[in-house]
């Protein structure tokens, strides 16, 4: 059975990251949404929250039969051998996304040189569709539907009128 990762934070899923879920779910037995307690980032959602909404989407997406999500922290690689992964699954938007992920791809080849990185880029649809530019949109009272689901968009409103 070929059993891939697709880390990230995911504050908040996007139709991007939906976008390389349903493409990654053609490759793969299964895949592990792997939601990251990241503190770098400072995420808006809660690790909780995070992994409800990726549920819901992959429910929404009738993705359940292919797709599980967990959340994790630590090394990925450990994280992907105690799953029996041998794929982790990263999405690129541009260039620069490539710089950032070729140098993890070399600090997880050298970590465990039995799991690879497959590089997917984002649909032409969805290249520019980025977490962080949809949070900012939403702070600013602009319309995000374009960018994520109704299920996130409420969530991130809901979140962002408690946050003042």
């Amino acid at each position: 059975m070929k059993i891939a990762i697709y880390p990230g934070t995911f504050d908040p899923i996007t139709f991007g990251h939906i976008d390389i879920i349903k493409r990654a779910s053609l490759l793969f037995d299964h895949i592990i949404i792997a939601s990251a307690k990241d503190s770098r980032k400072n995420p808006l959602f809660s690790l909780d929250e995070r992994v409800e909404l990726i549920k819901h989407e992959i429910h929404d997406n009738q993705l359940e039969k292919i797709v599980s999500v967990e959340k994790f922290e630590g090394l990925l690689v450990d994280f992907a051998k105690n799953k029996n992964a041998k794929i982790i699954i990263r999405g690129l938007r541009a260039v620069s996304d490539f710089e950032y992920e070729f140098q993890m791809f070399g600090m997880n080849s050298s970590l465990d040189p039995s799991i690879q990185t497959i590089f997917l880029p984002a649909s032409e649809n969805h290249h520019f569709i980025a977490s962080k530019l949809v949070k900012e949109i939403a702070r600013l009272n602009g319309d995000i539907s374009k960018f994520v689901s109704q299920n996130v968009s409420k969530a991130l409103k809901k979140r962002l009128i408690n946050e003042f």
